[in-house]
C-alpha cells in the first residue's frame, strides 16, 4: 500500500477514521492525504423558490458557505494534529457534491485505500450524504474502510 486517502470533516465522527488511516500509513509507510469537501451543490438542492425571497436564499447560501469554510479549517487542524511528524502527508480541500467527490477518490488508481466515517460531511451536508456508505459499496472500484 503506497497511498491512503482519508475523508476528514473536523468532527468526532471522522476522528476514528483519521486515527486508523494515520496508523495504517505509519505501518505501511504510505503517503496519506486528508480531504475535506466543500459542498457546492446547496443552491441546486434548495431550489429557487426557497422562502420566496432571493435575499433569504442568498443569505442562507452565504451562511452555509461560511460554515463550510470554517469546518474546512477545523478539518485541516484535526488532520495536522493527527499526523504530526509523519512524512508524506497532504491535506486538500475539494469542492463539489461530497458523495461524488468521495466516489471519485475511491475510484482513482492512485488510491490504494479510502478511509472514512459513515457520518463524514454530515455536519453541514445535505441529507443525501446519509447513503454515502451504500453508494460506495455499489460503485467503488478500489478498497475502502467505512467506520460507523
Amino acid at each position: 500500500m503506497t497511498h491512503i486517502v482519508v475523508a476528514v470533516d473536523g468532527s468526532a465522527a471522522s476522528q476514528e477514521a483519521l486515527n486508523q488511516a494515520a496508523h495504517l500509513a505509519r505501518q505501511s509507510q504510505a503517503d496519506l492525504t486528508g480531504v475535506f469537501v466543500i459542498d457546492n451543490q446547496w443552491a441546486d438542492y434548495i431550489g429557487n423558490d426557497w422562502q420566496s425571497s432571493k435575499g433569504a436564499r442568498q443569505g442562507f447560501l452565504d451562511y452555509i458557505r461560511e460554515e463550510q469554510q470554517q469546518q474546512a479549517e477545523t478539518a485541516r487542524q484535526q488532520f495536522e494534529a493527527s499526523v504530526n511528524g509523519m512524512p508524506a502527508v497532504n491535506f486538500s480541500v475539494e469542492a463539489g457534491d461530497p458523495a461524488e467527490v468521495v466516489l471519485q477518490l475511491a475510484n482513482q488508481p492512485s488510491t490504494d485505500l479510502l478511509v472514512l466515517s459513515r457520518r463524514v460531511f454530515q455536519v453541514s451536508g445535505r441529507p443525501s450524504l446519509k447513503t454515502l456508505g451504500e453508494r460506495l459499496a455499489r460503485k467503488a472500484t478500489r478498497p475502502f474502510l467505512l467506520y460507523p
